[in-house]
């Protein structure tokens, strides 16, 4: 066909007065387009030509495509203003080197050949790329059909120039373009190569698929129109200008099914979520209809969500008989958060599975355009793929390409020619697809599950389409973008687009293809009466499969454990996490640490908190409990505290002490984290929903930081019980604590924890001894009751002479959420002071100081759920009227004061005043100077004394 266009091109040249040049044989092409719609609209000479380079002068043929189908509204060959016909003869003492130029063309169209592919199904023209002009390399229209070497490209036997074009148009021009030539290594690069070009990048699609497609296709448009006519106006975000999101993973999850993959965690935004559930998931659509009747006001007053953030589990059989568990997560309007929740998962289920090598379970992440270029959680996720606490084998990424982000335009929202530019940080490929060729996107489907199989990297499909409505179906497009939107009105669905093509092919009839329409139209009528007829079954999923035994809700009726253990396993596990090889150097400063820790071992010594975690991290390991940890430095501890992993100072080996526990112990992992909050906290939580029988803890660097990963906090952690019916055991330990390290180095912001307490769904702690932290550990595990727990973890407390336990606080007993004073006889008690934390010690010191046993203090280790009833207990010997004083380093507006205030008012129990000692209000935590640090804390114990 190639041939025939340079034939064309050389024909009309001799009729006109100018040579064929960049614009005539634009105008060519737009004749020829003209033509393949309506044979009548040239006229007869150009009809007389058209028909005899045409064959059968029928609609579908394309100029250098060779018959295959063209989507309504896709333009034809990418000349978009390229000079491809401007030749000249060649002067004979240039042909020596043209297989230097044909190289150098080569190499041009693998590198910038996917900036003039047809990728926008409503065909808006693209710019010019000079270096795809064969011009460009002084190739020359007498040099056309010269015999260059057969490696030349990759799956040809004997090659022209002629034929080198056209292979490198099919393969890097028409609907797939691929950016790929970025990755470093060449033998990746090789086999990318090697698959598109031998193939052309075009999958021969068999009748029984191509019906499949039409099928899926046709299911996904369906049910978008049956919503749009049932319930006029409601929103459901629909999928309608991208229905080939629906055989695109249809297609995934097959060939996942190929790979042995056994379980598949997706995650989307709500753009055609309801779609997914209904034809993916398998989702019954009279759930989703009862849905949008919503019709008993009362049964989720104060909780649930909206239908389109609901996440759903389901079975899936595949056409080899392999059986699949598909999740689909639930996902907040953040878009981009639920990303590294979903991973988080996938690695968790791997886990379980005992699959280091990453290739049972697998991810899919489904992305819109304008959130994969404008939200940082991107970039962290992907960042994470491929590093070692973090990597999952490989996760496929699609982009639904809408072109535009709410009414904001691309050239608005992003300063890259793709949504993907973030992606090249990665050494993979990215496949850029018109949505609107379902071959082409089987196509890349299959390229991409190949390339995430073989080399177990993350791979991106940025599916291009468009979006038929609004924002929501009531909001109204033209307002922003007119022009845009007359283009759309005018245009094909890709279901009808593509019934043509089978039809022009005889795949399918016209009777069959509307069989598969009324099919589908009935079912969703019956689905539409049961949920309109038939009865309520409110959803309120019970914790189930892994989770079964596990409970959330009110802690009242929970059952404390006895979380101690005997001496004899304290004196074994912590002398195996103070012992190294006899062959292994440690560093000078590590050894005196470990002497302490067999000191303590021994009893000889209290513990600290270093020793009190990594007893209650063994202690849980050899139990049978999996340990997870992760956070920025988290090896060592951000204040040299916890040291799981010792460095040989001569060869760099490493040694982790609480892998060699005992031979049948749980793992304990413990990974330094990227520099990122929201995206590994995020990770760590979606751990945690896979992972109901182990401690999975995310630790910041500094509490202050915390506040990088908030859309997590508020989003997911603090509410998927409400909203979703979602359990987790995610613990945050967060370093917290006033002692003049800076605005950014004092506040965990303890406050907003506490604002977001209500209907017990998180705990949050601020602890006074090791021994508490062992057993608050132990107790998030060993109890069954499961809540996400935050901990505002010390600092200056890792060190301090007093911050220590004796080794018979580990034995037995268990947490205790407040610590009275101990009752001291003849004293009458003139005042009480109720704190939290690190300031328990210097409160504790100036009371020795003044001794003033006239002065009790009470700690409240447990802010949250706080037991009231203990604390009545607690304050009942007291004298009515004896004064009660918060006290905490924070200032006023800040801490726990405003929280304790609103809970128990000015009278504590209506019997004791209660008033606060603070900072006063401040705009930031705290000052960026140590004296003048020292002189507001030294006032603040005063005043507590006063």
């Amino acid at each position: 066909m190639e041939g025939k266009r340079q034939q064309a091109s050389h024909n009309m040249s001799e009729s006109w007065s100018h040579p064929l040049n960049c614009h005539s044989l634009a105008y060519l092409e737009g004749l020829y387009s003209k033509y393949l719609e309506n044979r009548d609209s040239v006229s007869e000479e150009w009809r007389e030509y058209f028909e005899k380079i045409s064959p059968n002068g029928t609609n579908g043929y394309h100029p250098y495509d060779g018959p295959t189908f063209k989507p309504r509204g896709l333009f034809s060959p990418p000349t978009n203003g390229h000079r491809l016909a401007e030749f000249t003869a060649a002067p004979p003492t240039r042909r020596p080197n043209l297989q230097l130029r044909i190289d150098k063309l080569v190499r041009a169209y693998r590198v910038r050949g996917h900036l003039i592919a047809r990728l926008d199904p409503l065909g808006i023209p693209r710019g010019e790329v000079p270096e795809l002009d064969p011009a460009f390399h002084d190739i020359h229209e007498s040099e056309l059909d010269e015999p260059v070497a057969k490696d030349t490209l990759y799956g040809a036997s004997e090659l022209t120039v002629r034929k080198v074009l056209k292979r490198l148009r099919n393969t890097y021009c028409r609907y797939i373009g691929v950016q790929f030539m970025h990755i470093d290594d060449y033998e990746v690069k090789d086999w990318l190569t090697v698959q598109m070009e031998t193939s052309q990048n075009r999958l021969k699609v068999g009748g029984v698929a191509q019906r499949r497609i039409l099928r899926k296709l046709t299911d996904a448009v369906m049910f978008e129109e049956f919503i749009q006519k049932k319930y006029v106006g409601a929103k459901s975000f629909s999928l309608e200008g991208a229905e080939s999101l629906i055989p695109l993973l249809d297609m995934a999850i097959e060939s996942a099914a190929g790979h042995g993959i056994k379980e598949i965690v997706m995650a989307m935004a709500h753009r055609g979520r309801l779609n997914v559930l209904a034809n993916i998931m398998g989702k019954s659509p009279s759930k989703i209809f009862r849905e949008f009747e919503d019709v008993d006001p009362e049964l989720h007053i104060g909780r649930g969500d909206v239908k389109y953030h609901l996440g759903y589990s389901s079975d899936w059989v595949a056409e080899n008989g392999e059986a699949l568990h598909l999740s689909l997560c639930f996902n907040p309007s953040h878009l981009e958060f639920v990303n590294p929740v979903a991973l988080g998962r996938v690695r968790a289920k791997q886990d379980r599975y005992h699959d280091s090598n990453r290739e049972k379970c697998m991810g899919i992440l489904i992305h819109g355009d304008a959130a994969f270029a404008g939200q940082g959680i991107i970039q962290e996720t992907l960042n994470m793929s491929q590093l070692e606490g973090y990597h999952t084998g490989g996760t496929l990424h699609v982009v639904v390409n809408n072109q535009i982000g709410f009414t904001t335009s691309p050239i608005q929202s992003r300063s890259n020619t793709y949504a993907t530019a973030v992606a090249k940080m990665l050494q993979i490929p990215i496949f850029h697809v018109n949505g609107e060729d379902p071959e082409a996107v089987a196509q890349v489907v299959e390229l991409a599950m190949d390339f995430r199989k073989r080399y177990k990297r993350d791979v991106i499909i940025d599916m291009y389409c468009y979006r038929l409505h609004g924002h929501n179906e009531g909001d109204e497009p033209s307002f922003t973008q007119p022009l845009l939107y007359d283009t759309i009105k005018q245009h094909k669905s890709v279901r009808d687009s593509y019934m043509d093509h089978l039809l022009s092919l005889g795949e399918v009839t016209q009777e069959h293809a509307e069989e598969i329409a009324e099919e589908r139209r009935q079912h969703l009528e019956q689905e539409l009466s049961v949920a309109r007829n038939g009865e309520l079954h409110p959803y309120c999923e019970l914790p189930k499969g892994i989770w079964a035994g596990y409970s959330g809700g009110s802690h009242k009726g929970v059952k404390e454990v006895d979380t101690g253990i005997s001496r004899k396993k304290i004196k074994s596990l912590l002398t195996k996490t103070a012992k190294v090889q006899e062959s292994f150097h440690i560093h000078s400063k590590l050894q005196r640490i470990l002497e302490n820790r067999l000191k303590m071992a021994q009893g000889e010594r209290p513990l600290d908190w270093a020793a009190a975690e990594a007893l209650a991290m063994a202690s849980l390991a050899v139990e049978g409990y999996r340990v997870r940890l992760s956070g920025q430095d988290s090896e060592r501890g951000t204040f040299s505290h916890r040291h799981s992993a010792f460095h040989d100072i001569k060869n760099g080996n490493v040694y982790r002490p609480l892998q060699h526990l005992a031979p049948d112990q749980a793992p304990v992992e413990i990974f330094n984290s990227p520099l990122s909050e929201a995206g590994v906290l995020g990770f760590e939580y979606g751990y945690s929903l896979d992972t109901p029988d182990g401690l999975t803890a995310w630790e910041a660097q500094f509490g202050d930081f915390v506040n990088s990963a908030q859309v997590i906090i508020d989003q997911f952690i603090a509410s998927a019980e409400d909203k979703w019916y979602r359990l987790s055991g995610i613990v945050l330990l967060l370093p917290h604590g006033f002692e003049g390290l800076g605005p950014e180095h004092s506040s965990a912001r303890l406050e907003r924890f506490l604002l977001l307490c209500a209907e017990q769904n998180i705990q949050v702690t601020n602890l006074t001894t090791p021994a508490q932290f062992f057993h608050l550990l132990r107790r998030q595990v060993v109890r069954r009751w499961r809540k996400p727990l935050v901990l505002m973890s010390p600092k200056s407390l890792l060190r301090h002479p007093k911050c220590v336990s004796d080794i018979a606080d580990f034995e037995s007993g268990t947490f205790v959420p407040i610590i009275p004073d101990p009752p001291v006889d003849g004293v009458k008690v003139k005042r009480i002071l109720l704190c939290t934390g690190k300031i328990y010690y210097e409160l504790l010191e100036k009371r020795e100081e003044l001794g003033r046993d006239d002065v009790r203090i009470v700690r409240l280790e447990q802010l949250y759920p706080i037991r009231e009833d203990r604390l009545q207990e607690i304050l009942e010997p007291f004298e009515k009227g004896t004064p009660i004083y918060w006290v905490q380093e924070e200032p006023a507006n800040m801490g726990a004061w405003r929280y304790i205030k609103g809970r128990f008012g000015t009278r504590i129990f209506k019997k004791h005043p209660l008033r606060g000692v603070y900072r006063p209000h401040s705009a930031s935590p705290a000052t960026g100077s140590m004296s003048s640090h020292l002189l507001e804390q030294k006032e603040l114990i005063e005043k507590a004394f006063a």
